[in-house]
């Protein structure tokens, strides 16, 4: 009996400090380990080898032509196993996913970079960065910088634009949506503003007005009245399940904002803090072991995220299941199903859901 229990206490540590197995899309990194004819392998242990070649090689071979055996490189799977049973392996798609996590950075610290005017149109300025080409709208630039024209005629302004082509700008990222392949640059947001001096005047639970300023994957910026600027991260844009912020609010909208901290010269912001709390009301109605009919919403790497109202979700763990793959087959995204809550705290906005115990 012991030695049964000893066994399975060390098979669910290998279970557990086993690594997830890499999906397509997940950027991984590993030595160079062979070099071929327009072919790159790369060592994934413990999943295998990946490989570049074909198409993909094509694309960064001036990169890949300078790569010795032993040197880490970053690449995108782009195939967990093609026909040879490689690990299909993008450098271009990597590097432009860091370009673009790098946007992101930019937008967070507020970085400023000092760029060339490539082209011009009726629109406002086309500016390269890191190899990407952004945007910024006349409507972001500095006033003297801005086509004052009579009538606000279209080919004036044009006109009026391309006397800045060529110039050097300082300008920083104000969005960075890589879905959209959409960069947008502003002049007229670079301020010296101390951030230390005006955050002082907020404090938590102040509710305030601001302007979008930009837009990334992780939440959304809004400069408040004052001139100083904060973030509402995903998780405080709204109660219900949040996945592309750029769906909720675009650059120039009017907002209100609740502030939900004040530290370090930075203001956190809330938009769902100004709604009532779904959670409140549903404790009202719900409990543990209440038979619930619920959608599901996600699919996770550790279940299913089923809504049973709007803004109120719970997770149907897998482990009611054979495998991740019976899950998705039984529980299809968009459908309802019955399930038994087996875990209810709405304070702390959890709640757990069982397929099993509602089906049997």
């Amino acid at each position: 009996m012991e030695t049964k229990i000893k066994e399975e206490g060390v098979m669910h540590s290998f279970v557990e400090e086993t690594p997830e197995p890499p999906a397509l899309g997940d950027t991984i990194e590993g030595p160079v380990v062979a070099i071929g004819s327009g072919r790159v392998y790369v060592d994934l242990p413990p999943f295998g080898t990946g490989i570049i070649y074909g198409r993909e090689y094509l694309a960064a071979r001036d990169i890949l032509k300078k790569v010795a055996l032993g040197d880490t490189i970053a690449a995108k799977i782009v195939d967990t196993e093609n026909e040879e049973g490689y690990i299909e392996l993008s450098l271009k798609e990597a590097r432009q996913a860091m370009m673009w996590s790098d946007a992101e950075k930019a937008i967070a610290e507020g970085t400023v970079f000092t760029l060339p005017i490539k082209d011009a149109n009726k629109g406002g300025l086309i500016i390269a960065w890191q190899g990407i080409n952004g945007f910024l709208p006349a409507s972001q630039l500095r006033t003297e910088h801005y086509p004052r024209v009579a009538n606000g005629e279209k080919q004036l302004i044009l006109d009026e634009l391309k006397k800045l082509i060529g110039e050097m700008l300082p300008v920083r990222i104000i969005t960075a949506d890589p879905r959209e392949g959409k960069l947008i640059f502003s002049e007229k947001e670079l301020s010296g503003e101390s951030k230390e001096s005006t955050t002082e005047n907020y404090e938590v639970g102040d509710v305030l007005e601001g302007e979008v300023t930009g837009i990334v994957d992780f939440g959304v910026f809004v400069k408040v009245d004052s001139g100083i600027e904060g973030l509402v991260h995903i998780s405080e844009i709204d109660w219900g399940l949040v996945e592309d912020p750029h769906s909720f609010a675009k650059v120039g909208d009017r907002v209100k904002v609740k502030v939900i901290d004040v530290k370090d010269g930075k203001i956190s912001l809330s938009f769902k803090q100004l709604q009532d709390d779904p959670w409140v009301s549903a404790s009202d109605r719900f409990k543990k072991d209440t038979i619930v009919e619920a959608a599901i919403i996600k699919y996770n790497k550790y279940g299913a995220l089923a809504s049973i109202e709007e803004g109120v979700a719970g997770l149907v763990h897998v482990s009611e299941f054979e495998s991740e793959a019976e899950l998705k087959e039984k529980l299809s995204l968009g459908k309802t199903y019955k399930f038994a809550i087996t875990l209810f705290d709405p304070k702390e906005h959890r709640m757990t859901l069982s397929y099993t115990k509602a089906n049997s």
